[in-house]
């Protein structure tokens, strides 16, 4: 920690607090993520270990968040990334006025092209939200916290953890408690900033699991064996029921939307994981093609991280009269709910003189998750 000063925390996350910093030689400006261990012999969190080994595994990209350095600190260990000015749930919290339609492509262009990108270094993220999605100060998008990622293979079927993903941006299959599953969650995901890009709120903010599917199914509509054959094999799927409501049109939820953006948006938004759009073939989507084309990313706001939003700004304004308490609509009524919670996974954890070996290494972390 020497060769940095320390010019200001930035925030903490489950893993560790984040400072900025700049470095005494170079005068480089960077953000420094310490994660502390309670115990010398706790070892390192795998979650922190999988952030390490996820962003070493794939080459530099314009749209990922770079590693730059890590290295033991007293009974931690410290990871040195490129400095960023902000993210986009900041760009959303202090927008005094909706993004316009060229915002939100530029927004979802480069989102897209990180998730590509991903995907195609074999990366499930399994945690994209706003707030996992930095903006430097030169307005581009990059996508961060990597302490939920796992390497996933398309010839070798794996378990996973359901408890993955923040709840507004966890895909039905998890909540429905799927240990196998693919990139899918990944693209959910995406669909919920986009519709929360378009919106200026949440599409989907369930104050519980319950709640959370509740508020997809209010939406998209009860899934059946046929709109989702692959449910009668969740975990979870005879723990509750629902009843059955039909399915409420985006142009609903998101009002004042082109047909293309609406059409896109239905493409990420499907129960089936397989069906939904690739982020591939959502850049070609004609969405982006269409007037107005994508903001450059020079064009884009840049909020400074904790500027206080506008008075008038309201992040959880229903977009219409039709969409009341989402997450308690009056429809339905569960007949019988899960007991307990789905059990978290034991973390396992491994000491900082292991971890190098491990960051060479081509096997995906140890443990499951």
């Amino acid at each position: 920690m020497e060769q940095y000063s320390i010019l200001g925390r930035i925030g903490e996350g489950a893993h560790g607090i984040v400072f900025k910093a700049k470095h005494i030689e170079t005068g480089e400006t960077v953000a420094l993520k310490k994660v502390a261990l309670r115990r010398l012999e706790d070892g390192i969190p795998n979650q922190a270990l999988r952030e390490i080994k996820a962003l070493q595994e794939i080459e530099d990209n314009q749209h990922v968040v770079k590693l730059k350095d890590v290295f033991p600190h007293g009974t931690g260990f410290v990871l040195v990334f490129d400095f960023m000015l902000s993210d986009l749930s900041e760009v959303l919290r202090n927008s005094q006025r909706p993004l316009t339609p060229a915002q939100v492509k530029g927004y979802m262009m480069m989102l897209l092209k990180g998730v590509a990108f991903l995907h195609h270094n074999n990366i499930m993220h399994r945690d994209l939200k706003p707030a996992n999605l930095l903006i430097s100060s030169s307005g581009h998008l990059k996508i961060a916290d990597f302490g939920l990622a796992r390497l996933f293979s398309e010839q070798e079927e794996r378990l996973y953890s359901h408890q993955v993903a923040t709840r507004w941006y966890r895909a039905p299959e998890l909540l429905y408690g799927a240990r196998k599953y693919d990139e899918g969650v990944d693209l959910w995901a995406v669909g919920c900033i986009f519709g929360e890009l378009l919106n200026s709120s949440p599409l989907f903010p369930g104050e519980n699991d319950i709640e959370q599917l509740c508020c997809v199914l209010r939406v998209l509509g009860t899934p059946t064996q046929d709109s989702w054959p692959e449910i009668v094999e969740l975990p979870d799927y005879n723990k509750i029921t629902f009843k059955e409501n039909p399915a409420i049109p985006l142009e609903e939820i998101v009002p004042d939307t082109c047909p293309q953006a609406i059409q896109l948006l239905y493409r990420f938004l499907v129960y089936p994981s397989r069906q939904r759009c690739s982020a591939p073939q959502a850049l070609l989507h004609p969405y982006f093609f269409s007037s107005p084309l994508p903001a450059h990313h020079s064009e884009l706001p840049i909020p400074q991280r904790g500027a206080a939003p506008p008075t008038s700004a309201s992040r959880l304004r229903p977009p219409t009269s039709r969409w009341i308490c989402p997450c308690r609509p009056a429809w339905w009524t569960p007949h019988c709910c899960m007991a307990t919670p789905p059990a978290s996974e034991p973390t396992n954890r491994l000491h900082f003189h292991q971890l190098l070996p491990l960051l060479s290494a081509t096997a995906p972390p140890a443990g499951s998750g």
